[in-house]
């Protein structure tokens, strides 16, 4: 069976016919002709028309074939259109001035899927820079194909990008059927979540139902103001875990001062004991906490509040919740223990959108809620790690869309991987 053949097989092109195909060195080279009487695309326009003159000869790389680097080489047309002048001709393989055919370039983004950007380049002895572009040809595809009709649940979030106080901000889609990323934005202020609604739409975000984000002021506010409609819930992810930063701060401050006062180290290794849900706790942890709970300690008081705190969940009705919340925070306001105090002090503060959990509790499943977006931020995380080389916002900002952003994929004649 002849190269050719398996070309025409799984990569044939309308107006094109493949011609010579040669070893080069440790590439193949495939020369690629136009049809007889076949007429030449505008690239502007898209429309046929007549040659104008001949460029030299391009070479674009095609996917690899039994471990060599394959290439097409074409000599480009120039057409006179009619409308737009002088062009050079449209080749259905590659776009632009792009030296990597469109396939290739899916190929390669397919990989970085599943590999770091580094390891591709290397695995297929190209570029870091060639996979960048081929991961941005797909993801830009995808964003202008996408379809934004049906989002009628959002999660708002940050992660930490770089080094010292850089933050990205992520607006994830987070319906029952469908979790994605739908934008990035850089830092976490007003503006940016404003420039997410400006893209969204004003008739998109008066459709939304549902927006799940934390306690931070600027997107409280901006959810308000855009997203009149939608029920802002605050769910339980985010409650327990500024409970748990406020018992490990009461930990540690206390640790420190029984050591300053010459005490036993009590409290020493029992951070985990302290933070852990009961059914998670080892059987060491469950006996250092067993110890632990003879002591009359802040720790273990703390410890006690947000074990109590746990029944707050188990309501069904958001009046009966608000009861519960109300008296706890009043046990908490008497216990002398700022941390916890100034945790009581939120949730008073933002008692309406705490409650807002129940009234949603119904309509909502498992996927609809803060803790999905939790997770998807621990994917970014980790797609920021795996792909090396980010030394720009735009880097990250493609990463996070190939993997996170569900987009669709441009139409391929054959799926090479």
């Amino acid at each position: 069976m002849q190269l050719k053949t398996i070309l025409n097989r799984c990569h044939k092109f309308k107006s094109f016919v493949y011609d010579q195909a040669r070893f080069v060195g440790e590439a193949i080279e495939v020369t690629v002709l136009p049809r007889a009487n076949a007429k030449a695309m505008c690239s502007h326009c898209a429309e046929p028309a007549p040659v104008y003159d001949h460029l030299a000869e391009r070479r674009f790389e095609f996917i690899p074939i039994w471990g060599y680097r394959m290439f097409f080489l074409y000599r480009m047309r120039r057409v006179d259109c009619r409308d737009c002048g002088v062009k050079v001709e449209r080749v259905p393989w590659a776009r632009g001035k792009r030296e990597l055919t469109d396939t290739y370039q899916q190929f390669l983004a397919r990989w970085a899927e599943k590999l770091s950007w580094l390891e591709v380049a290397r695995s297929f002895r190209t570029s870091w820079e060639k996979v960048f572009q081929s991961v941005e040809f797909v993801v830009q595809w995808g964003l202008e194909h996408r379809d934004l009709s049906e989002v009628t649940a959002l999660g708002v979030d940050e992660i930490a990008w770089r080094h010292g106080h850089n933050y990205l901000t992520l607006v994830y889609q987070i319906d029952a059927d469908n979790t994605r990323l739908l934008w990035i934005g850089k830092d976490r202020t007003m503006k940016t979540l404003l420039r997410f609604f400006h893209f969204f739409g004003e008739q998109r975000s008066l459709k939304l139902q549902y927006v799940c984000s934390d306690m931070w002021k600027p997107y409280l506010k901006v959810i308000k103001k855009k997203a009149a409609n939608a029920l802002n819930i605050l769910d339980r992810f985010h409650i327990v875990a500024k409970l748990n930063k406020a018992i490990d701060e009461v930990r540690a401050g206390e640790h420190r001062q029984l050591q300053k006062d010459g005490y036993e180290p009590v409290l020493k290794n029992s951070r985990w004991c302290l933070l852990k849900r009961k059914e998670n706790l080892t059987e060491k942890q469950e006996a250092k906490l067993k110890d632990l709970l003879q002591y009359n300690l802040k720790s273990v008081r703390a410890y006690l509040l947000k074990e109590d705190f746990d029944g707050f969940w188990g309501y069904v009705s958001a009046a009966w919740a608000g009861k519960f919340l109300d008296r706890w925070c009043t046990r908490v306001m008497r216990s002398k223990i700022e941390p916890m105090k100034k945790v009581a002090k939120t949730m008073r503060a933002h008692k309406p959108l705490i409650l807002n959990w129940f009234k949603a509790k119904k309509a909502l499943s498992k996927a609809l809620s803060s803790g999905v977006v939790e997770g998807l931020n621990n994917k970014a995380k980790v797609t920021t790690r795996n792909s090396y080389g980010f030394r720009t916002y735009r880097g990250a900002e493609i990463a996070l869309y190939h993997a996170l952003g569900n987009l669709p994929k441009p139409p391929m004649a054959h799926r090479f991987c």
